[in-house]
């Protein structure tokens, strides 16, 4: 297996069923996906046209919203129950412009070097082994002047309060175990890995989330749920 956790694989294949139910463990990825997608074209201007990766996508939930505005998006992800799911709920929907295919990324940077205009990389980080690989494979993929967005999880008191304790244990907003403290990701990590990749980290982002009201929103609050959007350097001119 290249850069991935076999548990991990495990665990989402074991709910892949779920992934585009939207009261079920992924009902958070469901709330937040207008937000993520509307900072996106906010950050990188309007999708319709771009060729974009989705890496780590999952049930395809990011995957989807971004061709429906308009993008050729390609789904990657090691877990193969969920990438049939994103499948099968593309066929259904009807949307031609998303196609899945299951392959590491550093596999398809190798493959598809600075081809595509947009890489996103959302909540996938701080699952495998070697995220910093990872974020090398974003850079590598994108074109001069493309855009790679990556969301995480922050390493400090609070996030492991709100994002396990919080989330997994009294609301079960998510299943216990889906996440690791230790593999949680301080920004000023992604950062540091961003621009050894040679990206140049723009903007960056905060999630939040109120148990009373059941709502999230963005905000300037990396402390837990956070998003970092770079973009790599134009080519010189010949």
């Amino acid at each position: 297996m290249s850069n991935a956790d076999p548990k991990e694989l495990a665990k989402f294949s074991e709910l892949a069923h779920k992934w585009w139910d939207p009261e079920s463990e992924f009902r958070p990825l469901h709330q937040i996906n207008p937000m993520r997608l509307g900072w996106i074209e906010q950050q990188a201007g309007p999708l319709a046209g771009r060729q974009v990766v989705d890496v780590g996508c999952g049930g395809g939930i990011l995957s989807e919203a971004m061709a429906r505005q308009g993008a050729q998006v390609l789904g990657v992800d090691l877990a193969d129950r969920s990438l049939k799911v994103a499948q099968l709920h593309a066929m259904e929907a009807g949307i031609s412009q998303v196609q899945y295919r299951l392959v590491a990324a550093e596999a398809l940077a190798a493959e598809q070097p600075a081809r595509h205009d947009i890489v996103t990389c959302m909540e996938m980080l701080e699952h495998v082994p070697d995220p910093a690989a990872i974020v090398q494979a974003c850079s590598d993929l994108v074109k001069p002047g493309g855009w790679v967005f990556f969301s995480t999880l922050n390493r400090n008191a609070k996030a492991f309060l709100f994002a396990i304790v919080g989330a997994e244990y009294l609301l079960k907003l998510l299943p216990a175990g889906t996440h690791e403290y230790a593999k949680f990701i301080k920004p000023s990590e992604l950062l540091t890995w961003s621009r050894a990749a040679r990206l140049e980290p723009v903007g960056t982002r905060g999630l939040e989330y109120n148990p009373l009201t059941r709502r999230y929103w963005l905000s300037d609050d990396l402390s837990v749920n956070y998003m970092i959007a770079c973009r790599k350097p134009a080519a010189p001119a010949a």
